[in-house]
């Protein structure tokens, strides 16, 4: 896809997750924040990092159309369990289930991304698996975790950046704030594709 001229262009971040707006915050850039307005029921057969990377892309794209001058930042992140999509849990009851379902197991956390500027016919995409191991986990940890963070609106009911890491045993990752929400050195790279230097203070 074409490099535009980002001259002064706005940043957006196409999400209305506090988390991915907390990392964004870390590359000390301006952005805006438009929350898109999108489907995210997965197609028949969907595989989860197939529906994460769709999901990112259409997200970008909705927000995108909207502000076709600016440069949008979409993201979408889905727990793979053995080729079973699990996503934001939104009760209790669903995400005990999952955290049970998850015990003693290894889940895959695709998180992709995409930047957009439609008014440049940009577009670039990536994709940020992670790898986590949960511990066996017993009724009692889960009940107290839950209560303590309430991660109603994680993928997975895992919020690692708080309580959540005392599920794990394991991540394995090249991209260490994938796992909260926003691969930032992915971030990074598509952000100097699209011409925006971040070590600067300045647009290229």
């Amino acid at each position: 896809m074409p490099i535009p001229d980002t001259h002064e262009r706005r940043l957006i971040l196409g999400s209305s997750s506090p988390y991915r707006q907390e990392l964004l915050r870390r590359l000390h850039i301006p952005f805006d924040v438009v929350s898109p307005d999108i489907d995210e029921t997965a197609l028949p057969g969907e595989a989860p990092a197939a529906l994460a990377t769709r999901l990112a892309l259409a997200k970008a794209q909705a927000v995108a159309r909207q502000h076709p001058e600016a440069i949008v930042i979409g993201s979408d992140q889905v727990a793979d369990l053995r080729g079973q999509a699990l996503g934001k849990p939104g009760t209790h009851e669903r995400a005990r289930d999952q955290l049970h379902a998850m015990s003693g197991q290894q889940v895959v956390f695709h998180t992709a991304l995409a930047v957009v500027c439609a008014a440049q016919d940009f577009a670039a995409q990536d994709l940020a698996p992670v790898r986590v191991r949960f511990r066996t986990l017993s009724e009692a940890e889960i009940e107290n975790y839950l209560r303590a963070e309430q991660p109603y609106d994680c993928a997975g009911s895992a919020k690692a950046e708080g309580l959540g890491i005392a599920l794990l045993s394991s991540i394995e990752s090249d991209d260490p704030t994938a796992l909260i929400g926003l691969p930032l050195i992915r971030t990074c790279r598509l952000l100097r594709q699209a011409g925006i230097e971040l070590l600067t203070g300045a647009s290229a």
